[in-house]
């Protein structure tokens, strides 16, 4: 696969202005916990900003919405692996902007990270009561 097809199948990647590296951003009006934590004051959501800001203009939320379909495509593990590793970048963050969608898309996160061993990953989850694959993935990996 080359480059530009890569791109293309994922939707693009980002690189916000406040992370050393390249990052993966999500519409985070999709967040499953999310959409519900915005309107509890003093949870990890609650005024979310990724809800406003350069995150609300249109060009910004197509890429994410893209990237959302990107998710499902069984080529998207090895477009996302081939991209950063040509980024060459040190550090990578996941979701500057939403949020894991479910354990398949977490695994195919953990598979990234696998195939990118020249890259730090970051990608925060916060404690989420209602969801346990994520508690689930990471005992089954650790």
């Amino acid at each position: 696969m080359k480059t530009s097809e890569a791109l293309k199948l994922v939707g693009g990647l980002s690189k916000p202005s406040k992370m050393p590296g390249w990052a993966y951003g999500l519409p985070a009006k999709e967040c499953k916990t999310g959409s519900n934590l915005v309107k509890v004051e003093g949870s990890t959501c609650f005024d979310c900003y990724a809800l406003k800001g350069c995150y609300v203009f249109k060009v910004v939320q197509d890429a994410q919405y893209r990237r959302l379909a990107s998710i499902k495509h069984d080529l998207w593990t090895g477009a996302m692996a081939l991209l950063i590793n040509s980024k060459k970048s040190k550090v990578f963050r996941w979701h500057d902007s939403g949020d894991v969608q479910d354990e398949a898309h977490l695994m195919k996160i953990f598979a990234v990270c696998k195939l990118t061993p020249e890259t730090s990953h970051w990608l925060p989850l916060e404690k989420r009561g209602s969801n346990t694959f994520c508690h689930n993935a990471l005992t089954i990996l650790l």
